[in-house]
């Protein structure tokens, strides 16, 4: 059977269809096989090999090229933060359906394929960050200082509450800085010569001589509006009079400050107290320690090794004239505090892992040392240095800020209890709210007929105006999701009728478009008399005696400069938009203000802005300013140009 299966695989026919099996499975079974599933990425970066930066990207060339993914879990991370700025910054106006738009997700991975390439293009050039420049971030960091001096505690604290080990913080630390560093020699690179230095203070510092003069309100029109005129303008401005969409609702409210206050548990105070009684101690401890670190997973054999160096390191601590600091600076592996003699500032209780702070405060005086001590970082040696501070306050002195505390928690997991009722009741009926409200102990609301600009109170919020103006919900009539007004106060919204936006009979609207007509008549009115002025003023007379004439309020404004709010900040962008007047003449326009105000004006001399009458220090300050503008756009072409020499694939769907 195996010489007949040889013998029928063999000769030129088999070698051609053998050939032709191989290839679709270079290009898909191989791949496949060797990432080991389908990819996870939403975009990846590829860059020719750095001994051929012209090689082409087909296969088998492509082989040799450089690949950096962006996995699904950064982008959704990137994706995430940005959100979370996006609504701290605009509070109730964010609206969740235009942030998770494609164009928007799209915005958020470009960030990071910019960030992938400068990254990429860095180790491809050589650039790296030494472990003392990250050492030295480490303690510049103010996040991580206390008293202008870096604090072990607060450093270590704080990646807790980040869910970060020093060594995934420090990894992060080094790609950031590595990403930095080319950005920041453009920068360092950047100068700004006398003679643009001189062109962009003269624009920006310009200053102009203008001539104001404002028309008063037009009187109102009340001449008569025929039918016919009635006619055109309802026509023309249909919309204008469109009786808007509205909505119905029944609501139930989920409010923490109008539900019952919870009772407050002198045992329970007790028991908090004793459990966080460290939290009300000013005691302080300045100390210092040694790390030897010990990897996560470590064998038996490496916890052994580890701990008998930091037994020896605490021996030798503890002998009469020992130099601790010196110990530190030679064996610590602590990246925040070896180069600082093992140094870790004033620790407070709570601020350190648990079996380090127990070890740092059950030491009797200043000076002794004990160790070796095992936590999650591995094993220190810790040395006390000296206390200040008093034991914590008695129960007595906390008991009312313990009973606030309480009381607050205990209102936040009532508000939770009554929600959860509310969501789990209106999930199996959400075609009513009544049987949630009674679930729930609580009423429901009724409000409507409203539009987006009518809703009354609690409704106009954003969150609830889009869900209850969304298609598909009036389509449904069926319960929201809970909507949080804050993290106390939310309420669930379901939509009982609905009246879309319509066309209303000019008969309806009649005195509304009468009144447009004769406003629209009015404003026509006051622009032809500013027309007239402006023609008069290009045939040669002076604003202000025009102005004089007609009894119009004026004033001339010496050396007026860019982006003052004079007449307003639009006036000030209108008056510096108006081209230089030629030699002997003005230059003369008009402007509608903010609140429909008229104003012609004059530009009656300018007066370039004079980098020798600037003071030294100002001039060096926008010099530096001026460069640093120069260097952000010299970063975004190397950025620009950058990409173009490397290959971008993006997933889109997976976005």
């Amino acid at each position: 059977m195996l010489q007949t299966l040889r013998e029928k695989t063999s000769g030129w026919i088999a070698t051609v269809v053998m050939g032709l099996l191989i290839i679709p499975f270079a290009f898909v079974g191989v791949n496949e096989y060797m990432s080991g599933g389908p990819a996870t990425s939403v975009a990846t970066v590829k860059a020719p090999p750095r001994w051929w930066t012209s090689a082409p990207a087909w296969w088998p060339v492509s082989m040799a090229w450089q690949h950096e993914d962006i996995s699904v879990q950064d982008f959704q991370m990137a994706l995430r933060n940005e959100r979370q700025s996006q609504q701290a910054q605009q509070g109730e106006a964010f609206d969740a359906r235009q942030f998770d738009a494609i164009d928007n997700k799209r915005k958020v991975l470009e960030d990071l394929i910019d960030r992938k390439v400068v990254e990429l293009a860095a180790r491809r050039s050589g650039v790296a960050v030494s472990d003392e420049a990250l050492r030295e971030a480490i303690a510049a960091d103010p996040s991580f200082q206390v008293n202008g001096k870096f604090d072990g505690a607060t450093y270590s604290a704080l990646l807790r509450q980040q869910g970060l080990t020093p060594t995934t913080y420090q990894q992060r630390l080094r790609e950031d800085m590595t990403i930095a560093l080319v950005p920041q020699g453009l920068a360092q690179a950047e100068f700004v010569t006398d003679k643009e230095f001189e062109q962009v203070v003269s624009a920006i510092f310009e200053t102009r001589d203008v001539t104001l003069a404002m028309l008063p309100r037009p009187a109102p029109d009340t001449a008569p509006v025929t039918d016919a005129q009635a006619q055109a303008w309802y026509q023309a401005h249909r919309s204008d009079f469109r009786k808007p969409e509205q909505v119905s609702v029944e609501y139930v409210e989920v409010d923490a400050s109008k539900l019952p206050p919870p009772a407050v548990d002198e045992a329970e105070l007790r028991k908090r107290y004793e459990a966080d009684k460290g939290r009300f101690s000013t005691e302080q401890r300045l100390a210092s320690h040694i790390l030897i670190p010990l990897a996560a997973g470590a064998d038996a054999a490496a916890q052994q090794a580890a701990e008998a160096q930091a037994a020896r390191l605490a021996e030798q601590a503890r002998a009469p004239g020992a130099d601790f600091a010196a110990l530190a600076r030679a064996h610590s592996k602590d990246p925040g505090s070896a180069a600082n003699g093992g140094e870790l500032g004033w620790v407070s209780r709570g601020t350190m892992v648990g079996p380090f702070e127990d070890a740092l405060f059950a030491i009797a005086k200043p000076g002794d040392v004990v160790g070796p001590i095992r936590t999650e970082f591995g094993y220190h040696v810790i040395r006390l240095n000296q206390i200040k501070g008093q034991a914590g306050k008695s129960f007595e002195e906390v008991r009312e800020q313990l009973a606030n505390e309480a009381n607050r928690e205990a209102a936040t997991r009532h508000y939770n209890d009554i929600a959860g009722k509310l969501v789990s009741a209106t999930l199996d009926n959400p075609d009513s709210l009544a049987a949630a409200a009674q679930a729930a102990g609580l009423q429901v609301q009724k409000a409507g007929p409203f539009s987006a600009r009518t809703a009354p109170g609690l409704l106009a919020n954003p969150a609830v105006l889009r869900n209850v103006f969304d298609e598909q919900q009036v389509a449904d009539r069926t319960a929201s999701p809970l909507i949080k007004i804050d993290d106390t106060h939310s309420l669930i919204v379901r939509v009982t009728d609905h009246s879309p936006a319509q066309d209303q009979p000019l008969q309806a609207v009649k005195e509304q478009v009468i009144a447009a007509v004769r406003a629209d008549r009015a404003e026509k009115a006051a622009a032809a008399r500013a027309d007239a002025i402006v023609a008069r003023v290009n045939k040669g007379e002076g604003l202000k005696a025009i102005a004089d004439a007609e009894t119009l309020q004026s004033v001339q404004i010496p050396a007026l400069p860019r982006g003052a709010p004079l007449p307003s900040q639009k006036g000030n962008a209108a008056l510096f938009a108006l081209p230089a007047p030629a030699k002997g003449k003005v230059a003369v326009g008009k402007v509608k203000l903010e609140d429909g105000t008229l104003v012609v004006f004059t530009v009656d001399k300018i007066n370039p802005g004079d980098a020798s009458k600037m003071p030294e220090t100002q001039r060096e300050q926008f010099r530096q300013q001026l460069a640093q503008v120069y260097a952000s756009a010299d970063v975004q072409d190397y950025v620009t140009r950058t990409r173009k020499q490397f290959k971008v694939d993006v997933h889109e769907d997976r976005l």
